[in-house]
């Protein structure tokens, strides 16, 4: 089979192995995961999965919008079986996979430059959302607070930047057309169309509206962590605490840029449970349930909603 084929195999291969390592060094720890708990707790599990749902949901409106603002107006049908699609190259750094939803897109008239705006304001939007409910944990994990005002702080720098891509833009025109090669300008007019596209979805209303849908969708699935934790109440943790270090430890995970943030965002989210009063066997379960019923839970709709635009592609018509 040649490499190219293999390609998007690779980061699942590296995730199995990660996983045996993982299941190998700490067998003692997962021996003590209170597996037993999992025997009562159906309806704990549907309503986490439920809320991880309501994330996707309000996530395909937002992206909706974003294109109809664009110009380019979907059913919601279509819009939601084009964008879950991208879920299942998540695992890419930075999400970044998620961009593979533009092939669908640009044979439907929507060029990439869009599409590749619209995800940037997305991902502006997600992590100042996140950063905002990871404030929640702060009166409990005061260290973090300097790296969560940077980050909001940076990201409020790019957004400034990209409401006024156009100017920028203008004035940069007479001084880039010197100094780059024709080989490059192609490329560069690309991402400085990319760039305009994502400065018109930052008008007040639209961003208001977008960061609050960002707010109720990353809530659901940061109060999902806290129906876990609900499993041990001896540890009493608040909703606020749970949501909070569900924020954090995405956030954190996320700027490691490994594949979904694997490991990193897992190793900080128990570190904080057990901070926060849970015992250790008590945390891995609790964060091992949360990332199924989010990470895996949206990977295995992505490649639901990528199997069904392969076998019945009019459905994008």
């Amino acid at each position: 089979m040649p490499m190219a084929r293999l390609g998007p195999y690779i980061a699942y291969v590296l995730i199995a192995a990660f996983a045996v390592w993982c299941a190998a060094e700490f067998r003692a720890d997962f021996a003590q995961i209170p597996l037993r708990t999992l025997s009562s707790s159906g309806d704990v599990l549907l309503a986490v999965g439920a809320l991880s749902l309501v994330n996707y949901t309000l996530r395909v409106v937002r992206w909706r919008t974003y294109l109809t603002r664009l110009g380019y107006p979907f059913p919601l049908r279509t819009s939601a079986a084009l964008y879950v699609s991208g879920f299942a190259f998540t695992l890419a750094p930075g999400k970044v996979g998620e961009l593979a939803r533009g092939r669908y897109y640009v044979p439907l008239g929507v060029p990439l430059a869009a599409v590749a705006g619209a995800f940037l304001v997305e991902r502006l939007m997600d992590v100042l959302a996140i950063a905002a409910i990871a404030t929640l944990a702060i009166s409990a994990f005061g260290r973090f607070q300097p790296l969560l005002w940077l980050i909001t702080a940076g990201i409020v720098v790019v957004l400034l930047a990209l409401a006024s891509w156009s100017r920028i833009a203008a004035r940069l025109d007479s001084v880039r057309r010197p100094l780059v090669t024709r080989r490059f300008a192609g490329i560069l007019a690309t991402i400085s169309q990319s760039l305009s596209q994502a400065g018109e979805l930052l008008r007040p209303q639209v961003l208001a509206g977008s960061f609050m849908l960002s707010l109720a969708a990353w809530g659901a699935e940061g109060a999902g962590l806290g129906i876990l934790v609900s499993l041990f109440p001896a540890a009493h943790f608040s909703f606020a605490l749970a949501a909070g270090i569900y924020a954090t430890a995405v956030l954190l995970g996320g700027l490691s840029f490994l594949p979904g943030g694997l490991g990193t965002t897992e190793a900080l989210m128990t570190a904080l449970l057990v901070a926060g009063g849970l015992r250790l066997p008590d945390a891995m379960l609790a964060t091992l349930l949360c990332r199924l019923l989010t990470l895996w839970f949206a990977v295995a709709l992505g490649w639901l909603a990528v199997f069904g635009l392969r076998r019945r592609p009019e459905a994008v018509a």
